[in-house]
């Protein structure tokens, strides 16, 4: 089997040498994705509730990802949901509930010592192509 690699203008270009996502047979992996506007490269904040505009950025970019690559998140079967601060899980859980409402994927949910750019959140996804 070859690996099809994937990239959409639709998400932030990687800011490092990797793939936005790697397609192999039926499977998509894709990178963890962070609240970065993939017009400007800007990271998206805000002063109220900034994990939960940052966690719409990212479900965003990921949807775009997955989709560039032939796909949608209703075929998403797995998520790593890293973040900066665990305090942030409820924050976080109640945009990606907006996006995953019907069949969620399978999830893991880690607070990490840092994430890049100083970013809050970063999701990276295991989809099916069908």
């Amino acid at each position: 089997m070859k690996k099809k690699i994937i990239h959409t203008d639709n998400a932030p270009a990687a800011v490092g040498p990797y793939s936005q996502a790697v397609r192999v047979g039926q499977l998509i992996y894709t990178a963890g994705q962070i609240p970065l506007n993939p017009v400007d490269g800007t990271i998206v904040t805000a002063d109220e509730k900034p994990t939960a505009v940052q966690t719409e950025q990212v479900l965003k970019n990921l949807t775009a990802v997955v989709e560039a690559a032939g796909s949608s998140l209703e075929n998403v079967i797995k998520t790593t949901v890293f973040l900066q601060d665990m305090g942030d899980f409820a924050e976080m859980n109640e945009v990606y509930g907006r996006y995953f409402s019907q069949n969620p994927p399978a999830r893991s949910a880690v607070e990490v010592a840092a994430l890049p750019l100083g970013v809050r959140v970063e999701i990276e996804a295991v989809a099916l192509r069908l």
